[in-house]
């Protein structure tokens, strides 16, 4: 079988490339300190852990505002329109198709950077999962407040364990995405676009129209 010849695309600028790799940064500092908060581990001492978690967690709830301004001004937003269009050619790729060697059923493109799987997950990460993950922590820190907020009924327990079970969720989907990371041509073309911005792809993949129509 003669193998296809492969081209570079420029597929992520700068600013998403940026917010990735700092999101994933403020994620496992939040995610280590959160331990060691709740005494899994030791490594900072409570006291320090608990002002790096809560530093960590403001800045990374400030970044996030950016970045939905940044989504809806440039249009990006249409990158996450959930479809189910070629939605379970993709899961069958994934289940056994990528271990026989097939092609992607979707191919990536600037206007299409997310197949249907990927933007129904990555949708319900940013519209739901992290922001009720945010939005616990940030009645935790300021759980002195209640009262004066007019918030005084809300159970601090309820709080708690509702923003350690979204800690585990963002775990759970931080341990699917490393893997994801590396079934790209190699193990690591998934990361270096993510770093250059360019993505490999085979030359004769054309554009699908079912990201004409998503989008």
């Amino acid at each position: 079988m003669t193998e296809k010849k492969k081209i570079n695309i420029y597929i992520y600028s700068r600013y998403e490339r940026f917010w990735h790799w700092f999101q994933a940064a403020t994620i496992f500092t939040l995610l280590i300190t959160g331990f060691e908060v709740n005494g899994a581990i030791s490594l900072f001492g409570f006291k320090k852990a608990v002002s790096i978690h809560n530093f960590t967690g403001i800045t990374w709830l400030t970044a996030f505002a950016f970045f939905v301004f940044w989504v809806f001004t440039t249009g990006e937003w249409k990158q996450y329109i959930p479809t189910t269009k070629k939605m379970f050619e993709v899961i069958k790729y994934y289940a056994y198709g990528i271990f026989r060697g097939q092609s992607h059923p979707v191919p990536k493109r600037k206007e299409a950077k997310h197949n249907p799987l990927q933007r129904l997950t990555y949708l319900s990460l940013a519209a739901i999962l992290l922001p009720v993950q945010m939005l616990t922590g940030f009645l935790y820190w300021g759980y002195n407040s209640w009262e004066e907020w007019g918030i005084s009924w809300l159970g601090l327990g309820f709080v708690a364990v509702l923003h350690t079970m979204c800690a585990f969720a963002i775990l759970s989907f931080i341990i699917v995405h490393l893997y994801m990371t590396t079934t790209g041509h190699t193990l690591t073309s998934h990361t270096k676009a993510m770093i250059t911005g360019w993505e490999e792809v085979e030359e004769d993949e054309m554009i699908e129209d079912w990201e004409k129509k998503a989008a």
